[in-house]
């Protein structure tokens, strides 16, 4: 039973290696460094709470300084936007992301969506023009694995707990109650994930424009 279980782990291990990709393009016709502020107004998908949520969008703010932008904190762009009585949930077109600029006085905004978070991550996120609604950069990413890796792991290790702590006529039915709980776990936000997320995310930025360059076009 040990050996099996130990085994699933390696396994869960060796499943989760794996690459990431990126692809985006950006407007040519605009001059970049007519932006200095830009904020993350919105991060969509089911990546669990506001937590996960806020490190996403500071990942992304890691990368636009590295571009030459100024990020507005996720936090301040929540309690302006409250202020203005305007959620963050109300942020459903390309529209709505440039009413929430106009009220955070920004030129540009970008908007996250992460449809999918699993045993594969998938993201786009596109720089939104405040001033017109138009979509001044748009680009997709992807990469394999890091939830199944934390939910699988969570499993194993939940379930080698309810074999330990069983008697051994109970050692089955204890290996997979804790194996339940286990999974249940696994389910957070794990270190994994979040080096996952990361990769992803820089992959994605490559193909963002700096404020410098006013004429290029990335693909990776």
């Amino acid at each position: 039973m040990k050996g099996t279980l130990w085994f699933g782990l390696f396994a869960a291990v060796v499943f989760v290696s794996g690459c990431t990709s990126g692809e985006g393009h950006y407007r040519k016709d605009y001059d970049y460094s007519n932006i200095q502020k830009i904020a993350v107004v919105d991060v969509i998908g089911p990546v669990g709470g506001e937590a996960a949520r806020n490190q996403i969008a500071d990942f992304f703010a890691m990368e636009l300084l590295k571009r030459g932008y100024s990020p507005i904190e996720r936090a301040q762009v929540h309690v302006i936007l409250k202020e203005q009585e305007f959620q963050a949930s109300a942020i459903t077109s390309d529209e709505d992301a440039a009413k929430a600029g106009r009220i955070l006085n920004v030129p540009a905004v970008l908007i996250v969506n992460i449809p999918k978070f699993g045993d594969e991550i998938q993201m786009t996120v596109k720089m939104v023009n405040v001033e017109d609604g138009s979509i001044l950069w748009l680009s997709s990413g992807k990469g394999k694995g890091s939830k199944t890796l934390g939910t699988i792991v969570g499993a194993a290790a939940g379930a080698l707990i309810g074999y330990a702590v069983t008697g051994e006529d109970d050692k089955v039915v204890g290996a997979v109650a804790g194996g339940v709980a286990g999974g249940a776990a696994g389910n957070l936000l794990t270190p994994d994930q979040t080096e996952k997320m990361l990769q992803i995310i820089r992959k994605v930025c490559e193909t963002m424009p700096p404020r410098q360059v006013r004429f290029q076009s990335i693909k990776n």
